[in-house]
């Protein structure tokens, strides 16, 4: 039994969802963020996860999320996952506002939540240690025609990260960046492509085994799970089919004939 206590941004669904789930599974004390709450109804059904209703884009709801940690328990671990995709034209086609909703949520949702926190894992760290995960993506350190605007903001998100380890040093709060390549979830691709179920079909068409959730949340789990002085500064996961941004496989993978 773990008896540490987690935040989980975007638990309703996809990677949050998985994560909030496995962490409980491994017997850890688990709150699970997000703005919906019926879907966080559904994930403290029978796992014993709480739930916090809050917008990470809101300075005020991620106040109140700090006051309900402060005043419940803290929080030694956070893993900042609440993130998205709007939007695949180019830089000279695409809607600002789409722009503006991902630099929003991926880049100062994440600063919002992990400086509005700090206090109180500082206050975890002087038991052992405490950890910030965030969840970017390989479209952070590649670019790609049709992903500037996620580019643009994956990049942020991973230097804010690149950032924090530096200023953090010298405490013992462990700063760590997951940065997937193709995963498949309920959502992610569907928001990205405006709701497009042909587009969507045809992204991950042919392609084996693409990444999962539970792929994610096992690596956040373990990464948090090994022993407090190892840190895990960046890890860049893929499906097999996924050798590169640009290099996806589609059909069965074989190994070639001698």
């Amino acid at each position: 039994m773990i008896d540490r206590r987690v935040v989980v941004t975007g638990a309703s669904s996809g990677i949050g969802e998985a994560t909030a789930r496995l962490f409980a599974a491994r017997g850890w004390r688990v709150v699970g963020v997000a703005r919906r709450a019926d879907r966080l109804a559904q994930l403290a059904a029978g796992t014993g996860i709480e739930t916090f209703v809050a917008d990470v884009t809101k300075q005020d709801d991620v106040d109140a999320l700090c006051d309900f940690l402060a005043t419940t328990g803290g929080v030694a671990s956070l893993v900042n996952i609440a993130g998205g995709a709007f939007g695949s034209a180019s830089v000279e086609d695409s809607d600002v506002a789409d722009w503006q909703k991902m630099f929003d949520v991926n880049v100062i949702g994440v600063k919002r939540v992990t400086a509005t926190l700090l206090t109180l894992l500082r206050e975890a760290a002087a038991d052992g240690h405490a950890d910030i995960v965030t969840i970017t993506s390989t479209a952070g350190t590649i670019v790609y025609e049709g992903g500037a605007g996620y580019n643009a903001a994956k990049f942020a998100a991973h230097a804010l990260m690149g950032v924090l380890r530096l200023e953090l040093a010298g405490e013992p709060i462990r700063v760590i960046e997951i940065a997937p390549g193709m995963v498949k979830t309920e959502e992610f691709a569907l928001n990205r492509l405006g709701g497009d179920t042909e587009k969507v079909d045809a992204l991950y068409a042919g392609v084996e085994a693409p990444l999962t959730a539970k792929d994610i949340a096992e690596t956040i789990v373990h990464t948090l799970e090994l022993p407090g002085h190892v840190n895990l500064d960046l890890i860049t996961m893929r499906p097999v089919a996924q050798a590169a941004q640009h290099k996806l496989i589609r059909g069965k993978l074989s190994p070639k004939k001698a």
